[in-house]
């Protein structure tokens, strides 16, 4: 593991020490210990299945505040450009985690998706998490 100093606009890595090693094996144990659910969180989300979960969620806001343009423009005009200032935040955040994932995130994306056929395992398991959430099992 490497520990990166910033100097100007250079950033120059340095490897830890074996106490600064052991000290970090140290807080991790004690963290699965003491918040499991934490470490199987933080372990299984990576920056492309945050940036494509952010995605997914900026194209549902861009629809609703397109219906919102469109329904509410000739009645009420406040409304309406309340519409598209939400299309408008919501293109932003796609167009940052498009760049964020790249091209060799968006090959990892589809890959996984053709691997997988679905695209379950690109936004995870959103009903599993809720049942956990809810603590309810649906049954077979």
């Amino acid at each position: 593991m490497s520990e990166g100093r910033r100097y100007g606009t250079m950033v120059i890595l340095m490897p830890l020490s074996e106490d600064e090693q052991r000290i970090l094996r140290e807080i991790e144990a004690n963290l699965s210990v003491t918040d499991p659910k934490l470490v199987q969180q933080v372990s299984d989300t990576t920056l492309y299945r945050h940036s494509a979960r952010l995605i997914k969620w900026s194209v549902l806001g861009f629809v609703a505040g397109l219906v919102l343009l469109v329904a509410t423009f000739t009645s009420v005009l406040a409304l309406g450009v309340l519409g598209f200032l939400v299309m408008l935040g919501c293109l932003l955040v796609i167009e940052r985690n498009v760049r964020k994932i790249g091209r060799a995130g968006l090959e990892a994306l589809t890959e996984n998706a053709r691997v997988g056929g679905s695209f379950k395992g690109m936004f995870g398991d959103t009903r599993s998490r809720w049942r956990e959430r809810w603590q309810r099992d649906d049954g077979p």
